[in-house]
């Protein structure tokens, strides 16, 4: 199964995608390092541009971080304790038992999770904690509310519904729907905010994935063209406004084998 097509939608503007994500709170990270007995090692797979990647080696000795994409890659932020390497989350170069965390921020979606589960319960070790998360469509607090979130939530459903890949419908899961073979953990409730001008925010909206598959297959900027619209809704486009995205969190643990 791990012979599946990297379905990569983010190479093509990977350095803009690294300017534009939001960062994930420091509490996460913090509760994250609170539910591991060791902190040697952390594996972020599919790390992207290595925002969760920086977040984690203020808890652990090393982070690994892998993902597929080698221009996601080059687009990491770089840190003394973090080693990037282009491999795919579901062989890893990591041996067996050696993490005491692996993450998956906003990409657990993309995974063959069959073969991704067995390699999370070679690397980890007993006893190790697995956490994956992600956010969906946002809310702006501050603004001409609801105006600006309805205007949001018409380009994320009716403009650019057609070009987000399927593998979106678990993202505004939640990641409910997706099989999670281990021992669950409760998470406390998280949320992601940034306060943000309009073009802080128009750069991230461009950096979806269907914004990008709506210019290629329509020659038209969605982001662009939405833009007059969420000015009028901001108003000055240098005011900050609170950005929000509550966090789906899947944490579980790889329970030690059992001794007689």
């Amino acid at each position: 199964m791990s012979a599946t097509r990297f379905k990569d939608h983010f190479s093509g503007h990977a350095a803009a995608y690294a300017a534009a994500r939001p960062t994930y709170p420091e509490a996460l990270f913090d509760w994250l390092a609170a539910q591991c007995t060791r902190r040697e090692l952390a594996w972020d797979a599919g790390c992207g541009n290595g925002q969760a990647s920086v977040a984690l080696a203020a808890h652990f000795r090393r982070v690994h971080a892998g993902d597929p994409s080698s221009a996601q890659i080059a687009a990491a932020a770089p840190h003394p304790r973090v080693t990037y390497v282009v491999e795919r989350g579901e062989r890893s170069a990591l041996p067996d038992a050696s993490a005491d965390l692996v993450t998956v921020a906003q990409a657990l979606h993309w995974f063959d999770l069959t073969a991704f589960h067995a390699e999370v319960r070679r690397v980890l070790r007993p006893g190790g904690v697995i956490a994956a998360w992600t956010y969906g469509i946002n809310r702006i607090e501050g603004a001409d509310d609801p105006g600006i979130n309805a205007l949001l939530r018409t380009l994320h459903d009716a403009t650019l519904g057609p070009h987000w890949p399927p593998e979106r419908r678990h993202v505004a899961a939640g990641y409910r729907d997706l099989p999670f073979p281990f021992a669950e953990i409760a998470a406390p409730d998280f949320v992601l905010r940034c306060d943000w001008t309009l073009p802080q925010y128009l750069a991230y909206l461009a950096s979806w994935s269907a914004a990008q598959r709506h210019l290629v297959a329509t020659g038209r900027d969605a982001i662009a063209e939405a833009a007059p619209a969420l000015q009028t809704a901001w108003g000055d486009p240098q005011q900050r406004r609170a950005v929000i995205w509550p966090l789906a969190i899947r944490v579980g643990r790889v329970e030690a084998a059992i001794t007689i």
